[in-house]
């Protein structure tokens, strides 16, 4: 993975483990045939973490608060 991916999705992703998980899960879709959401540069080898986290630092992938259901 490059650093500077990490460093730029991690402005956006202050916690560390729910970046983790965001990466983790959205290179499994990568790996299933999903198209990036992103303009990867053919020249350079770029890795799925890589574009999964060049997604999350461009805003194209973003996480949503949990829904809360009350109790009854």
């Amino acid at each position: 993975m490059n650093a500077q991916y990490i460093e730029e999705a991690s402005k956006l992703i202050k916690e560390p483990q729910v970046l983790i998980n965001m990466v983790s899960r959205r290179v499994r879709q990568l790996n299933s045939g999903s198209r990036p959401m992103v303009d990867v540069p053919i020249d350079l080898r770029v890795g799925l973490a890589d574009i999964a986290l060049m997604e999350i630092a461009q805003g194209k992938l973003g996480v949503r608060a949990p829904l809360v259901v009350p109790a009854i």
